[in-house]
């Protein structure tokens, strides 16, 4: 099965609400999610050498209007060469090359986006979209001094955007730096201190670096400044589960759902704490925690969490194939996650398939020597491994 890159959704979101093009080299730009200069409202003159309307031709205008409709459906690999046939061609060229350069991030061609992004600046256009997508291009590419330091500039510009610090540890998230991660959410609380989203990323950067009591303290904190939205349910139930409350994380994940609220960390949750409950094939909570797993997995594939625990679902109901498709799937997006390899060693056992048996259980050993050895060079208390917590963050 083909695992979507985590990358996708992010900047697809950041692009479905880019300029368009609907005619004669204009540009119309509803409001976009990532806050900064509307690029409508900058001079396309200003520091920049455009073509002329006299010189843009119907066909770069064709071809900047299918790359840029080919952004937004997130087709970044087909919208490229169309954005690419219109440089240097049409009259906006900063529309045209930030549109190339969120492709280029999308597609993972990370160089080539920073180059497009390090060239608007020096034209003048540094604005809070620029540093964010420059940010995650940096992050892309291993350079996390140059992206805290775009991101510092374009918190600069616009302090109190959460999203721009929310995408920039998104793309932590992707490249599993999770002490970058926490170092982007922690520049993003100096400006908002009270957000409970920036608290819940937090905290779960802090799971992830085994730093349990700590994730504690942030989730309640992001549970009651987000009470009643989705990031209070969220970071509730999830401070419930880490804390062993299993009866109350179940409630407060249905309380969520009944509230509409579908993120897949909060179908997630419910299908963990309902298999710690202990139900049993047959029971109506086994087909509930079996329902919300299948349906965050259908509708976020890339999510660890979901992956692992409709796996235990699976190699619980004796469906030994499903129950290694996912996990295996798992493994190949988090091949360092140690929860993965318990449940992956039985479904090979039970499968008389001793030889990859064996040797997830010792992956999983080779992994828990690693983050004991982690731990006893780690100033302070730190808890050992959290194997049952869901592994994936909200999108």
């Amino acid at each position: 099965m083909k695992i979507v890159p985590a990358s996708w959704w992010r900047v697809l979101i950041v692009v479905s609400l880019l300029p368009c093009c609907p005619g004669r080299g204009q540009v119309s730009s509803p409001r976009q999610r990532i806050s900064g200069p509307d690029p409508a409202n900058q001079s396309i003159n200003q520091n920049a050498s455009p073509a002329s309307p006299q010189s843009e031709t119907a066909q770069a205008r064709d071809e900047l209007e299918r790359g840029t409709a080919l952004t937004r459906q997130g087709r970044f690999n087909e919208a490229v060469p169309h954005l690419r046939a219109a440089q240097g061609s049409v009259t906006n060229e900063y529309a045209l090359e930030f549109n190339l350069s969120l492709c280029y991030v999308g597609v993972g061609e990370y160089k080539n986006a920073i180059q497009l992004l390090e060239g608007l600046r020096r034209q003048g256009h540094e604005n809070a979209d620029v540093e964010n997508l420059l940010a995650q291009a940096y992050i892309g590419n291993g350079q996390p001094s140059d992206a805290l330091a775009a991101l510092e500039r374009g918190a600069a510009i616009s302090p109190q955007n959460e999203k721009l610090f929310t995408f920039v540890a998104d793309a932590c998230s992707d490249k599993q730096d999770f002490e970058l991660g926490l170092k982007v959410v922690e520049i993003g609380l100096r400006y908002l201190p009270q957000s409970a989203r920036l608290h819940y990323e937090r905290a779960m950067f802090l799971t992830q670096l085994d730093r349990f009591d700590q994730a504690k303290a942030d989730f309640e904190l992001a549970g009651r400044l987000g009470q009643g939205s989705e990031i209070g349910y969220l970071s509730t139930a999830y401070e419930n589960l880490l804390r062993g409350n299993i009866g109350e994380a179940i409630r407060i994940a249905r309380e969520g759902r009944k509230q509409g609220f579908q993120n897949p960390v909060l179908l997630v949750i419910l299908g963990k704490a309902l298999l710690r409950s202990g139900i049993a094939p047959g029971q109506p909570e086994f087909t509930e925690a079996q329902s919300a797993l299948e349906k965050a997995v259908a509708e976020h594939p890339n999510e660890v969490g979901s992956r692992i625990a409709l796996g235990e679902i699976c190699l619980l109901d004796g469906h030994l194939d499903d129950a290694i498709l996912h996990l295996e799937a798992a493994r190949q997006m988090r091949p360092d996650q140690p929860s993965i390899y318990p449940s992956l060693a039985k479904a090979y056992q039970r499968k008389g398939d001793s030889q990859r048996a064996q040797e997830a259980l010792a992956k999983l050993e080779s992994l828990n020597q690693a983050q004991a050895e982690r731990i006893r060079s780690a100033p302070g208390e730190r808890k050992t491994s959290y194997a049952g917590d869901p592994s994936s963050s909200p999108q």
